[in-house]
């Protein structure tokens, strides 16, 4: 972790000043899990949002590119589970326009200032009547302490919440830095079926905002696996409430890096949490592409390897089939000299210049159990690198995802 910021202890979105946020249970869930939930500012936060790549996309993402649009500012974001609320037709759109509506009036701001998001069954109609009877009782729920309960609220099939946030100093102000995600399955580069919602106090130039987001997306969320589906809802948002009395933050502050350093690691963290709670997995995969030509080369090679479903069964199975992975490399699409390549699992060497290298398979297996593997590749072909994260393939994913609507 870099000296330029600190990680709060049960740290959330709620951390930054002028933020409150909560969840509760609307009656779209069979159990008394909630499913609703609303994270608030008590300003205008100039606003950034990146969405899925899928062309299918979303009413609420629809909706939630319309609000921004207005004024590149919220002050809320309604988002509920179970229910995606995707080819859903025009009534899903007058659903997420009536979800936008409702919040509005219950939070007393602006329609254009509130952004919808759905996640869960893909094409079933939207119990809206629920879901409006809960955004009416969600002030009651809504405060500074609730963060948790708004991270309870966004999870589908994912086994933790994920939330986290930083403190670093600004013109010798403290200023925060908070997120929380979903996401367990459809996860594939360029966004899944996740959602993440990142806060901070600070005062941020709106383009240079935006450009962050988006840079540090492809470097992160946009740099996990775990099936290779990219879903209909994949959301982040970004907002900036303000409230720290500093000169406005661009890339010509001159402590600009470590609030991008800051806010790089914040993002990180979520996109491992999210790869490290993939539907049924055991382990967390990380696959770090170095010495490529190109950022760009190492970024496809990665995502190659870490979404490749022989090499994710294997890792499943302790198998240092390193075979697997030389073999993902050559059909990612980019050129390299396949007679210089470099591979180690873990600090085991297994491929030296493309030929295999003799090692203890029982120590390579034992280490393949962990609770993390990392797979290293070297081009040698250049100064670049990157890094992606998934997990492995294990019988559970199978079971969940067989029967998910069910």
């Amino acid at each position: 972790m870099s000296e330029a910021f600190q990680t709060i202890d049960h740290g959330s979105v709620t951390s930054p000043e002028g933020f409150s946020a909560g969840g509760m249970h609307s009656g779209l869930r069979r159990s008394k899990r909630h499913d609703l939930g609303v994270l608030y500012c008590d300003v205008p936060a100039t606003t950034a949002a990146v969405y899925t790549t899928n062309l299918f996309q979303a009413a609420p993402l629809q909706v939630t590119q319309k609000s921004i649009a207005v004024s590149n500012q919220l002050q809320a974001v309604v988002v509920n589970s179970v229910n995606a609320n995707a080819c859903t037709g025009k009534q899903g759109e007058l659903d997420a326009l009536a979800m936008r509506s409702k919040t509005a009036d219950m939070f007393k701001v602006e329609e254009h200032h509130v952004a919808v998001a759905s996640t869960g069954v893909i094409g079933e109609p939207m119990p809206i009547k629920k879901i409006l009877a809960g955004i009416e009782q969600m002030p009651q729920h809504v405060n500074k302490e609730n963060g948790d309960g708004f991270n309870r609220a966004i999870l589908t099939t994912d086994l933790t919440t994920k939330s986290i946030a930083v403190k670093l100093n600004i013109d010798g102000k403290e200023v925060r830095i908070g997120g929380a995600a979903k996401g367990s399955g459809m996860i594939h580069p360029n966004m899944a079926t996740m959602l993440a919602f990142i806060t901070t106090d600070a005062k941020v130039e709106q383009s240079a905002w935006k450009s962050l987001l988006s840079q540090t997306t492809n470097k992160t969320f946009n740099m996990i696996t775990v099936d290779g589906d990219t879903s209909t809802n994949d959301m982040v948002i970004t907002m900036a409430s303000g409230k720290i009395e500093h000169e406005i933050l661009s890339p010509s502050h001159p402590e600009w890096n470590n609030f991008e350093v800051a806010f790089s690691y914040v993002l990180e963290q979520l996109a491992k949490a999210i790869a490290r709670d993939g539907e049924g997995a055991s382990k967390l995969v990380e696959v770090i592409v170095e010495h490529a030509p190109s950022e760009r080369t190492a970024q496809v090679i990665a995502k190659q390897i870490i979404g490749s479903s022989l090499v994710k069964t294997a890792v499943f199975g302790a198998d240092a089939n390193w075979g697997r992975i030389i073999s993902s490399m050559g059909s990612a699409g980019e050129t390299f000299d396949p007679q210089r390549i470099d591979i180690h699992i873990g600090d085991i060497k297994v491929l030296h210049q493309s030929q295999p290298v003799p090692f203890d398979e029982n120590k390579a297996a034992a280490y393949m159990k962990e609770s993390q593997v990392t797979i290293t590749v070297n081009l040698h072909q250049g100064d670049e690198r990157a890094v992606a994260w998934g997990c492995d393939l294990s019988y559970e994913y199978v079971r969940i995802n067989s029967a998910y609507r069910t």
